[in-house]
């Protein structure tokens, strides 16, 4: 089927691209409510942030194997399929008093969102080409950040309301996204796939966007570990008002929103200058986190570490897609998000690990800022060395 993709199919791709982002962030706010519930459960001290970061784990495992999937089965039913098992297995904790049950819903959930996320980036490399790709691929991370603040309101919302089972209610929202995208989304044209869709899961792609992988990895950490330590840095500046800490984590937000509406406006510059300009802005952010005793400061810095980030984490997604065909765009796509939702899961255990070798966040931080400026200066001069090549 030959079809033109149009802006209710942009659309489609980019809502199921929130469901990711609610996985874990609809919950926060309930997260005290949780401990509470299950603190009689040996080990529930552990279990209860597991059960609610392990989908990132899943999606990191998971997420080659759905690109695969979707390379030999197809796109679309496999995309609604995972969409209604979304929501099947994230409404299973209001029926559940166990909190191991809940925590193999969880688990199970995870795989969906694998292959949601995966599928859904797929799609927008199946449906869009050029310009009209990278203006969508900036959207999908904007829509991510700007649903983040949305959701955790959401979730407190309904916390606040019906008590910590409350916001798992949010995932009947798949619900209806899979029902528009039976109805609007088709099925790309498939006439050029064809043993090379069978061959081992994540081989050959891997072989060819591999570098961009693991920079995609370093870009991860250098995103979730501000994200996750937001909470203990403002509290270090003397704030502890749950609503100002969820002020600053929504400003953060806002800025990865705001990187990605720059890249939509620098799209056409080459990835490596985009990187060069995004790492400085990661590097003096984080130093601006180390060394601020100051609630604004401390907030602003983490606003511009946010900018850097947001403005290049879709230029490495569409980087990513340009390089690959479409008969291993799933499995391509499926390593990418793998690579990115394993930098979730590891970041918050890295940062511990280093603040007990080093002596706190704050020289942690300043390591990270180290390490983005030092990728600052490798990516300006590919970037150079690229345009003297060009010349």
């Amino acid at each position: 089927m030959n079809r033109q993709a149009s802006t209710r199919h942009g659309v489609i791709l980019m809502l199921t691209a929130v469901m990711p982002t609610m996985a874990i962030i609809a919950l926060v706010p309930v997260l005290p409510l949780l401990l509470r519930e299950f603190a009689a459960v040996p080990g529930s001290a552990v279990l209860v942030p597991i059960a609610l970061t392990v989908p990132a784990l899943c999606v990191a495992l998971f997420s080659p194997l759905a690109g695969w999937l979707s390379d030999r089965v197809g796109r679309k039913r496999l995309l609604i399929g995972a969409l209604l098992g979304y929501a099947l297995f994230g409404l299973l904790p209001l029926v559940l008093d166990s909190l191991h049950a809940i925590l193999a819903a969880r688990v199970a959930l995870g795989m969906t969102e694998a292959i949601i996320m995966t599928v859904a980036t797929a799609l927008v490399g199946d449906y869009f080409e050029g310009e009209r790709r990278e203006r969508w691929v900036s959207i999908q991370i904007a829509t991510a950040s700007l649903s983040a603040i949305a959701l955790i309101a959401a979730g407190g919302a309904l916390g606040e309301a019906l008590g910590s089972r409350g916001p798992f209610w949010l995932y009947l929202l798949a619900l209806p996204v899979a029902v528009a995208g039976t109805l609007i989304l088709f099925e790309p044209n498939r006439s050029h796939i064809g043993q090379a869709a069978a061959s081992v899961p994540g081989a050959a792609p891997a072989r060819g966007i591999a570098g961009l992988v693991a920079i995609t990895f370093g870009i991860g950490l250098l995103f979730y570990t501000i994200i996750v330590q937001l909470g203990p840095v403002i509290e270090a500046t003397g704030v502890s008002s749950p609503a100002r800490i969820g002020l600053a984590g929504a400003a953060a937000n806002l800025g990865v929103m705001l990187g990605s509406l720059l890249f939509a406006r620098l799209k056409a510059a080459r990835g490596e200058r985009l990187l060069s300009l995004g790492l400085p802005l990661v590097a003096l952010g984080y130093v601006g986190v180390a060394l601020s005793t100051d609630f604004y400061l401390t907030a602003a810095s983490a606003v511009v570490i946010s900018i850097g980030n947001g403005l290049m984490l879709p230029t490495m997604l569409a980087w990513v897609l340009r390089r690959l065909p479409p008969e291993t765009r799933g499995r391509g796509t499926g390593i990418w998000t793998g690579a990115f939702f394993l930098a979730q899961f590891v970041a918050p255990i890295l940062a511990t690990a280093l603040s007990g070798l080093v002596g706190g966040l704050s020289t942690t931080f300043l390591l990270f800022a180290a390490a983005a400026a030092l990728s600052a200066g490798v990516a300006l001069m590919r970037a150079s060395g690229n345009r003297i090549q060009g010349a």
